[in-house]
């Protein structure tokens, strides 16, 4: 993992449970920080992803109550999409809006700081265009919206002009005559139930995201993220969240942004991210010109990149004081 010396001390929880959710699911949950400090609900990425410890710690201590969650399918929520059999069928862009919610209210938060990266800002957008009096907030990095260009631009051949070496790596399990629809051809393989096929279609998918989220490879993170349960439950659930395009139309979460532009927000952009590329986010900033708008000179995507982390904590540093 990149050096982290610009976010705060690690912490542990002093709360965690198990929220069930509905359709057979239970989410995790935790808490850390200042019980009585301003709540903020982290959104992780993927989707798919998981939250990781070292992410409770763009948040002061202190001044914070830090909600970490594992969205449905993944980390330590049940069941697993690494599971034989797992069932997506209810793991969609409106499940995890209704989850957050449930989880507010069951928490007895009046209404929090909602901050989300990759796909937690586009979760983080839906979440407040659905829920515009329950957020008090809005911190998002690397802007992802699920428009046709940008799952066009990382999955479909786009960044291969960046990455050709990573890019064949990525395509290896796809057949030639496959190839003109990546994300469809990889669907067929990501939940076919043998493992013969499911467990190396995902490793591959999981690597090309993973080697080229940092400005400069992080062979650490490439292999944390090869493990074959965590890659195949993080490429399932991408993958069925691409084929369905989140389940908005074409622009919406933009489009949307009228009915939050009274909620302060800063945008985070590396501007040589290639999973989402800067694209997204000046269409964002130019529909929301009231929204602090930080671009990141020496950064690519992850949220561990030191320019993105000092960016991230001046933002919530900044609304600590409000």
């Amino acid at each position: 993992m990149t050096n982290l010396d610009a976010l705060y001390p690690a912490i542990e929880p002093y709360e965690t449970g198990e929220l069930l959710v509905g359709d057979g699911h239970r989410m995790y949950w935790e808490i850390s920080g200042n019980p009585s400090g301003k709540p903020v609900v982290f959104l992780h990425g993927g989707p798919g992803s998981g939250t990781s410890p070292w992410q409770r710690r763009f948040f002061d201590p202190d001044a914070y109550r830090i909600v970490l969650l594992d969205q449905r399918g993944c980390g330590r929520s049940t069941p697993h999409a690494s599971a034989p059999g797992a069932d997506l069928r209810y793991v969609t862009t409106a499940h995890l809006i209704a989850d957050i919610e449930l989880l507010r209210k069951n928490l007895g938060i009046s209404s929090w700081q909602v901050f989300g990266g990759s796909w937690g800002s586009a979760l983080a957008l839906a979440y407040a265009q659905a829920h515009p009096d329950a957020v008090s907030e809005l911190v998002l990095r690397g802007i992802f919206t699920l428009r046709r260009e940008e799952l066009e631009w990382f999955y479909e051949g786009g960044a291969a002009a960046l990455y050709p070496d990573l890019w064949e790596e990525f395509a290896a399990p796809i057949p030639l005559l496959e190839r003109n629809r990546m994300i469809e051809a990889y669907h067929r393989r990501l939940f076919d139930p043998d493992p013969a096929v499911h467990e190396p279609a995902a490793v591959a998918w999981t690597r090309w995201e993973a080697a080229t989220v940092t400005l400069v490879a992080d062979a650490e993170h490439i292999e944390e993220m090869s493990d074959a349960a965590r890659a195949l439950a993080f490429a399932r659930i991408e993958n069925h969240f691409f084929v369905h395009r989140g389940w908005f139309a074409e622009g919406q979460l933009i489009a949307g942004v009228d009915g939050i532009r009274h909620i302060p927000a800063v945008i985070v952009q590396g501007r040589h991210d290639v999973c989402t590329p800067m694209m997204t986010a000046w269409d964002l900033h130019r529909a929301w010109p009231e929204a602090e708008f930080v671009v990141v000179d020496d950064a690519g995507h992850s949220a561990a990149e030191p320019g993105i982390q000092r960016a991230l904590r001046a933002a919530t540093d900044g609304f600590a004081r409000r």
